[in-house]
This record gives structure tokens, C-alpha cells and sequence, in this order.
């Protein structure tokens, strides 16, 4: 199955969001700031990112920046739980993949996950 990193502050997020991916048989990387999770992409190559687009200190888009700046080419889908007009074209434009707002759909999750995986 699909390793999958999940790069989010946000404790309650992150945990209904491993929970959910690990039910479904993913393997789930986790890392609660931007920094931490550029040292995992590089050093794990997942299959996929979930990033969090507001992270403190270095937000989800530089984060995204940096990971394509590394010629890394796994799928990354933002995620954001205060969308704001712009915020899916400022997220392509940083090399995101794909773009999702919070709370999450679990159905439109699958079907992006199945989308870029081919599972």
C-alpha cells in the first residue's frame, strides 16, 4: 500500500486524519511542522504529501517550494481549513498537485488518493 506524509500542526487534525488513512491500509508518515516534514520527504520519498497550507513558521506553500526546489515529483495536495479566494491558485502555482479545504471529505479524499496513486 501507498506511503502517504501528512505534514499538519494541527493535533486533532492529524490524528482523525492518520486514523482514517491507516483504516484504509496506508502507511502514514507524520510530521507537525513544515520543517520536519522537508526532512522526511527527502529522507522517505512517500508516494504522497498532505500539506497543511497554514503552518507556523514556514507555511505550506514555501514548504511545497522547497520539496520541488529538491526535484521531488510525489503528488502533494494542500490542505486548508480557512479558504480564501486565491488560495487553490496560489497552491498550484507553489507546485501543489491539487487542493482540498478542511474539515475533509472522506469520499473526495479516496478519490483524490486513488486519483494520484493509481490504486
Amino acid at each position: 500500500m501507498a506511503r502517504i506524509l501528512i505534514v499538519e500542526d494541527n493535533p486533532d487534525n492529524m490524528f482523525l486524519t492518520v486514523m482514517l488513512l491507516q483504516s484504509a491500509g496506508y502507511t502514514v508518515l507524520s510530521a507537525t511542522d513544515a520543517e520536519a516534514g522537508l526532512i522526511l520527504a527527502r529522507a522517505e520519498l512517500p508516494d504522497l504529501i498532505l500539506m497543511d497550507i497554514q503552518l507556523p513558521v514556514i507555511d505550506g506553500y514555501e514548504a511545497t517550494r522547497r520539496i520541488r526546489a529538491k526535484a521531488l515529483t510525489m503528488p502533494i495536495i494542500g490542505l486548508s481549513a480557512h479558504a480564501m479566494s486565491g488560495d487553490a491558485e496560489r497552491a498550484l502555482s507553489a507546485g501543489c498537485t491539487d487542493y482540498l479545504t478542511k474539515p475533509l471529505n472522506d469520499a473526495l479524499l479516496f478519490e483524490k488518493l486513488d486519483q494520484y496513486l493509481n490504486t
